[in-house]
């Protein structure tokens, strides 16, 4: 990327990762929390960890489409402002309906996908790929370091400490988008950063992408309904208080990322995406397992968070992956959106469905919610076609050719590498799903003027 490409994908990647931060270090500490506020019980605990993420996936396309009119810079703003006022409303309340209230309100602060379209409009398209990539990367990292360092800040502050640094954190994400984010000098629709509502019907009812999107939906349901119990077991089997447990989740978190890296390898430069993918659910399933069998033995429970994380991240790596060879080379940013809404609404499910099932069920029933989810999905992806390994490709188009439309795309899909070939006119691009190993670039850039 060049220079400038690189400060604006990194200011926008900091955005992301300081809000998420905030909604990420409440998880290994907040159960334990909500049990001390008024009106509490197993349901509304699980209900308000997860509430948010009702708000975000419902908030996630609309929020993308309201920037392209009335701005990028002014959504996340807005939608930052949302996420500050949720944080203070559940840093005051005393009661588990005043967090509920606050948490909806910033889940409210969809900017997800706004800052992915406002990458895209700051970028070449040769270099968006690279662009989104850092902030995929930064939200990992942010996942990883939020879980760590929860407990501490939460030893110190306590939980509404926690809500105020989110205040805190959503001022610091609107200065650097007002003070470091440059302003894009064209605002436009991309098809491969953002949801174009005329594809939405298609990519729904496409059944490789449905899969993928069950994937995601179950990955987190799993992960928020597991938090709901998992810092009870670890205060029964090891004595340690909620705010004390980073001291169990950054080795595990290590020992997972070391476990994952071997699998990331074999999947993407073997192409052996399937089998790893396969695997790692089935070893999900298994940890959800262990954890229902062994919840009260602390070396069955240690061994279960280094096996769930492990799989946890292979599959959180894995899944853009796959929806990206998977969705129409036109339709990579309604994919994705679509994808990341069922993200949010798996975490609301999650809170909601192990609530109840804490509520009347104790640790166990939260455990066979978890592990029916995990089959489904084992289910779902065993029955999966092999991934195609394509990348999706932008080929600027000149202006006398750009009139050509399917013409064009036609002697596209001749090119050495070409799979897939849509010629959008009005954007003057083409978009196309490429054998990266021997595509001929130079030849597309002739036939499309770009060269």
């Amino acid at each position: 990327m060049e220079k400038q490409e690189f400060r604006a994908a990194g200011a926008l990647a900091a955005v992301f990762s300081v809000r998420l931060l905030g909604l990420f270090m409440i998880y290994p500490v907040f159960a334990a929390y909500a049990r001390t506020l008024s009106g509490a019980s197993p349901y509304l605990i699980g209900e308000a960890l997860g509430i948010y993420g009702l708000t975000q996936g419902i908030l996630q396309i609309p929020f993308g489409l309201l920037s392209d009119r009335i701005g990028r810079k002014v959504m996340i703003v807005l939608g930052l402002l949302l996420f500050g006022l949720g944080s203070a409303v559940a840093a005051l309340s005393s009661s588990i309906g005043g967090v509920i209230v606050g948490r909806a309100l910033q889940g409210g602060g969809a900017v997800g996908s706004v800052i992915l379209a406002l990458v895209a409009d700051l970028t070449k398209e040769e270099n968006r790929t690279k662009a989104m990539a850092l902030v995929g990367v930064t939200i990992g990292a942010s996942f990883m370091i939020a879980i760590v360092l929860g407990p501490i800040v939460s030893h110190f502050v306590g939980v509404p400490g926690i809500f105020w640094l989110m205040v805190a954190l959503a001022l610091v994400g609107i200065a650097i988008t007002q003070l470091l984010v440059p302003s894009p000098r064209l605002v436009r629709v991309h098809r491969d950063a953002e949801a174009v509502p005329a594809l939405i019907g298609a990519v729904l009812r496409d059944k490789e992408l449905l899969r993928l999107d069950i994937g995601i939906f179950a990955l987190h349901a799993m992960l928020t309904a597991s938090f709901l119990v998992v810092p009870a077991l670890l205060r029964g089997t090891l004595g340690l208080p909620a705010q004390d447990q980073w001291i169990v989740y950054f080795p595990v978190l290590l020992a997972s990322v070391a476990l994952m890296l071997p699998g990331i390898i074999v999947a993407e430069k073997y192409r052996r995406m399937k089998g790893v993918f396969v695997g790692a659910v089935a070893v999900l399933a298994a940890s959800q397992m262990m954890l229902y069998l062994g919840a009260t033995n602390l070396y069955v429970v240690l061994a279960a968070l280094v096996v769930f994380f492990s799989a946890f991240n292979v599959l959180e790596a894995s899944l853009p992956s796959l929806v990206t060879k998977a969705a129409p080379p036109d339709a990579k940013g309604t994919a994705m959106g679509l994808y990341s809404s069922l993200q949010f609404l798996g975490i609301f499910v999650g809170g909601v469905v192990g609530g109840y099932a804490h509520q009347h069920g104790g640790d166990s029933a939260v455990f066979v919610f978890t592990i029916v989810m995990a089959l489904c999905w084992l289910f779902a992806a065993a029955t999966m076609a092999q991934p195609s390994y394509l990348t999706t490709r932008l080929v600027p188009i000149a202006d006398d050719k750009a009139a050509e439309g399917e013409s064009l795309a036609a002697r596209l899909r001749q090119v050495p590498g070409v799979a897939e070939a849509v010629v959008i006119a009005e954007e003057k691009l083409a978009y196309l799903k490429v054998d990266s190993r021997v595509f001929d670039l130079a030849k597309a850039e002739a036939l499309t003027g770009a060269a």
